[in-house]
């Protein structure tokens, strides 16, 4: 009787376990994630800087001054996951506006362009600054904020998801506005500086992977979403950093990407965060198996 019931209990205790081993690892899966677009590109002609990509999270501030967005649980599917590129450099005339990032159904929108030379700064996630003697442009709501105006001969810094873009200051370039510190990686990274525009007297400065205003701009940081810098008539403005989505999951749970997607993961306390550096279509995914 006693190796009976021995035999029997073991086996109940097998039975169980394997029930809750294949509950435990089914989901639905608590989902922290920050998602930030491409920056825009600074503008030429005592040019305004670019605006950072937008900035949407649920864990922590997102830009613009918006609260942490809801909470978020996935169940196992297949999700979107699209890496924004920064705006491109130009040598004349307005800069280029970032490209957005997506992950699942929340989409960042890239940066507003920084402008040329009395034209009005781009909208976007934050706005761009405004070329000499004119207007910032537009910030998208819970994402970024404005560009800086631009007057005489200096342009308006890029708006940063953080703060708005400074105008000029006499013949020295606008500030890009600050970006916003995340801690989602298991360290603080602030993110989504706007970029520094150029001023015959002085140039704007930057911060949070935003470029600074120059004679030639400084491109904004990889991966960070930072606006591009102002540059001068006829010299290479800075390119928009690009965009990144992280995102967490539980350590249990398994995951694929689709070929286009290059990613990293680490380990932090019970959860993996998952950092999406780059996408080479916007048609890539995460599956969650």
């Amino acid at each position: 009787m006693a190796v009976t019931s021995m035999a029997n209990s073991s086996i109940r205790d097998f039975t169980k376990f394997n029930r809750m081993s294949t509950t435990f690892g089914a989901g639905p899966f608590a989902c922290e994630y920050l998602v930030i677009a491409g920056g825009g590109s600074g503008g030429t002609n005592a040019g305004g800087g670019g605006g950072a990509g937008g900035y949407r999270t649920n864990a922590g501030t997102s830009g613009g001054g918006g609260s942490a967005e809801a909470g978020l649980s996935l169940t196992r599917g297949v999700y979107a996951v699209t890496v924004g590129a920064g705006g491109a450099s130009v040598s004349s005339g307005s800069g280029t506006q970032g490209n957005s990032s997506v992950f699942h159904s929340f989409t960042s929108v890239g940066g507003g362009r920084g402008a040329g030379a009395s034209v009005t700064g781009g909208d976007g996630g934050s706005g761009g600054g405004a070329g000499a003697n004119s207007s910032g442009g537009a910030e998208t709501a819970n994402q970024g904020f404005a560009g800086g105006d631009g007057g005489g001969s200096a342009g308006g810094g890029g708006g940063g998801a953080g703060a708005v873009g400074a105008d000029n200051s006499g013949t020295t370039g606008g500030n890009g506005g600050a970006g916003v510190s995340s801690s989602i990686t298991g360290s603080a990274v602030s993110r989504a500086g706007g970029g520094g525009a150029r001023g015959t007297g002085g140039q704007g400065t930057a911060s949070a992977g935003g470029g600074a205003g120059g004679f030639t701009g400084t491109a904004g940081t990889v991966n960070t979403g930072g606006g591009g810098g102002g540059a001068a008539t006829g010299q290479a403005s800075g390119a928009g950093g690009s965009g990144v989505v992280v995102f967490t999951l539980p350590k249990y749970a398994s995951v694929i990407f689709s070929g286009g997607v290059t990613q990293t993961s680490a380990v932090v306390g019970l959860t993996r965060v998952y950092t999406v550096t780059a996408t080479s279509t916007t048609d890539e995914t995460v599956t969650i198996l």
